[in-house]
């Protein structure tokens, strides 16, 4: 019983904190604006993402992977806008 809700807290958590990156990717992409977005941040930030995914496929965790890999794709989006709008900024 108790794995039953430790894998739930993990879904919930991993949903949770997967799309707060959803409004950002909107944001980004309808005001055509990156500036205010550091790159280090980013991009550093990207590679976390990377490796709690990679932690998670070695643990075949999937709690670990879904999420991961959603936010994963999401900070993608978010850094292609930023170099793609890098110009107007």
């Amino acid at each position: 019983m108790m794995a039953n809700a430790a894998t739930l807290v993990g879904y919930a958590a991993g949903t949770l904190t997967t799309i707060a990156f959803l409004p950002q990717v909107l944001h980004v992409w309808q005001r055509k604006r990156a500036d205010d977005l550091h790159l280090g941040t980013l991009l550093i930030f990207t590679v976390g993402i990377v490796l709690w995914l990679a932690y998670g496929l070695w643990l075949r965790l999937l709690p670990v992977i879904l999420p991961n890999a959603v936010t994963l794709a999401l900070q993608c989006a978010i850094l292609y806008l930023k170099l793609r709008y890098r110009g107007r900024d």
